[in-house]
């Protein structure tokens, strides 16, 4: 059983299943403090398997929300929310890739980067934090929130300490991040009680070393803890990456019992429970989860633990990331939402699990608790029906001429987004195409005639041969569009584009004229709009309509085929026909009053098509 497969399947299992044993000297027995985030200087610390905070036991109760995937202006909304429901402590990744797009270029400010100020919010509320900043942090994020520039070495071994480069971009890395965090760790008066290092690693390797390295970077940047580690129990009994004082947080288990006999004298908790579970493209629906009665248990015996998540958010951009077998097989790319089934659900609105978990919160605290937040206001948006606009094949860059198929990251530093190979051809044939990653539409003569998938789910054919008809001399275009880097377990080499060979009745085809179309900013602002109807699939949809207030709302996309969405040239997300989600969320904040633009890119459609609106996930 794969492991991300485990923790769904641990994570809907009762409490009782999974083989908890409590014992005398469980965290239950002693009296607990519940304090807040002051301003002061606290002692957080681990003693006798507990945590402690100045001298007396403390239950962490938290929440897991990703700052990144939450629009700026929402920020207090989401960590209110979560107090509200009872709990004491919100958990946030720090996703590298984005803050580091580029070798050093770093970006600390903008959008929702800004985690300092989040932290800062956090502490305003009166709420603790437990930091997880990787570098590697999974999270169905891209690539794990590792940097994709990474894999433009070819031969990068990365959450490996025997890599210079990888050790030296991780040194770049936390050389930048350290000291806007280290102000705000709880011994020097923020909100901060615990680092994790590093994630699930057990699940990737087994030398302890690189978690003590990582230690001991943090430590030299003044961070001296405490730390903890995050990982599936089984994966930790295998490969022994019990990192030495570090408290131990268990993905997807609670036998507390079997674990403390390995972290010794370290707390044991819950480092992820599953509330919900994340979704990718093909399911056949939304995943749920059933948490109740594993909190309620929890709860009663005075356990800490973060709930993962209790809001999960959105993929803005191309954040979405994706999973695979250790081999690369299996791709599963992770969809444009990041609900995950959570308490608080995408727009930030409390669902029947939140009033069930903040119930069951209040009767273990013994004392009323904070009133939600109203949610965000929502709006219905006008009928709209975009028309074709732009065509990719007018607004092609200058080509790169190569014999053969390389990586995108090796061959453009393309990170997203689309390539296309291009090459005259003589005669017909069978068409082949070895490793493509992640999705080539076919052209031939400038008819499209057909697709190759790595997903394969119900409803996309499975990846065969396309026979090329003998025309004479005529242009071969593959367009190939790319999903999010794999980032869990072992297939952390996935690198986008076409990786093998392309061939003709079996023999390769060299020469291409190669064209990098990362569907970036710049790239948008270049577009020239159509100046004649085209019929060939490939082009850029556009409608404009008219707003006199602003609102959450969600477009529907089920009249579409598949493609990306943009509003107001703020990249919402990718939409695909086999679902589930047909409705990609956009914030009031992406909205103006006035003129607003939606801005589609289909690989399929040539006709206009509508553009729905809702005000839910769907």
């Amino acid at each position: 059983m794969q492991r991300r497969d485990f923790l769904r399947f641990t994570a809907l299992m009762p409490f009782a299943a999974l083989g908890t044993r409590v014992t005398a000297a469980t965290p239950a027995a002693l009296p607990a403090v519940d304090v807040a985030p002051d301003g002061r200087a606290h002692r957080f610390e681990f003693s006798r398997q507990q945590f402690l905070l100045d001298g007396r036991p403390f239950q962490i109760r938290s929440g897991e929300m990703h700052p990144i995937r939450i629009p700026v202006d929402y920020w207090d909304h989401r960590i209110l929310m979560a107090k509200s429901m009872g709990l004491n402590t919100i958990a946030i990744y720090l996703m590298w890739n984005a803050l580091e797009r580029e070798p050093g270029v770093f970006d600390l400010e903008s959008g929702s980067r800004d985690f300092a100020r989040f932290i800062a919010r956090c502490a305003e509320h009166g709420m603790w934090l437990y930091l997880r900043p990787g570098p590697y942090v999974c999270g169905e994020w891209d690539y794990g929130g590792l940097p994709p520039y990474l894999l433009r070495e070819a031969d990068i071994r990365v959450r490996d300490r025997h890599d210079a480069r990888y050790m030296q971009a991780v040194t770049r890395y936390l050389d930048v991040i350290a000291p806007r965090i280290a102000p705000w760790m709880a011994s020097r008066g923020g909100p901060i009680l615990m680092l994790q290092i590093e994630n699930e690693y057990a699940s990737f390797g087994n030398d302890l070393a690189y978690l003590e390295q990582l230690r001991s970077m943090w430590r030299e940047h003044g961070i001296e803890g405490p730390f903890s580690i995050s990982d599936g129990l089984a994966q930790l009994r295998q490969q022994y990456t019990w990192l030495p004082g570090a408290a131990v947080g268990l993905d997807g288990d609670t036998d507390f019992v079997a674990a403390q006999t390995h972290a010794a004298d370290a707390p044991v908790w819950v480092g992820e429970g599953y509330p919900g579970w994340l979704t990718h493209w093909g399911d056949t629906a939304f995943q749920q989860g059933d948490y109740a009665g594993t909190l309620k248990d929890l709860l009663k015996q005075g356990r800490s633990f973060n709930l993962y998540v209790v809001h999960g958010g959105t993929n803005f951009g191309f954040g979405a990331g994706a999973n695979a077998h250790g081999d690369g097989s299996n791709f599963e790319p992770v969809i444009t939402s990041y609900d995950y089934g959570a308490p608080i659900d995408e727009r930030g609105v409390a669902t029947a699990d939140y009033h069930r978990f903040r119930g069951l919160m209040g009767e273990h605290l013994g004392k009323p608790l904070l009133e939600p937040p109203e949610p965000p206001p929502v709006i219905h948006l006008p009928e709209l029906m975009a028309q074709p606009w732009a065509s990719l094949w007018d607004n092609l860059p200058a080509p790169h001429h190569i014999e053969q198929p390389q990586a995108n990251e090796r061959l453009f530093g393309q990170d997203h987004g689309l390539v296309l190979y291009r090459r005259v051809l003589r005669g017909g044939g069978s068409l082949s195409l070895e490793g493509v990653h992640d999705y080539a539409t076919v052209f031939h003569a400038g008819r499209y005639l057909d697709y190759l998938s790595r997903v394969q789910k119900p409803g996309l054919h499975p990846q065969a041969p396309i026979v090329l008809p003998n025309v004479g001399d005529a242009t071969l275009d593959i367009l190939v569009d790319s999903f999010g880097h794999v980032g869990y377990g072992k297939a952390m080499a996935d690198r986008k584009g076409i990786l093998g060979a392309i061939r003709l009745d079996g023999e390769p085809l060299h020469g291409w004229d190669a064209h990098s179309l990362p569907l970036d900013a710049d790239y948008l602002a270049s577009l020239k709009p159509l100046r004649q109807p085209c019929t060939q699939p490939g082009l850029f949809f556009r409608a404009s309509f008219e707003l006199a207030q602003l609102g959450d709302c969600y477009l529907d996309m089920s009249a579409w085929d598949k493609g990306y969405v943009w509003v107001n040239r703020q990249l919402l997300g990718r939409h695909w026909r086999i679902g589930p989600q047909h409705r990609l969320y956009c914030p009031a904040s992406w909205l103006r009053v006035g003129n607003n633009e939606v801005l589609v890119f289909d690989l399929h459609r040539t006709e206009a098509a509508a553009i729905g609106s809702a005000t839910t996930l769907g």
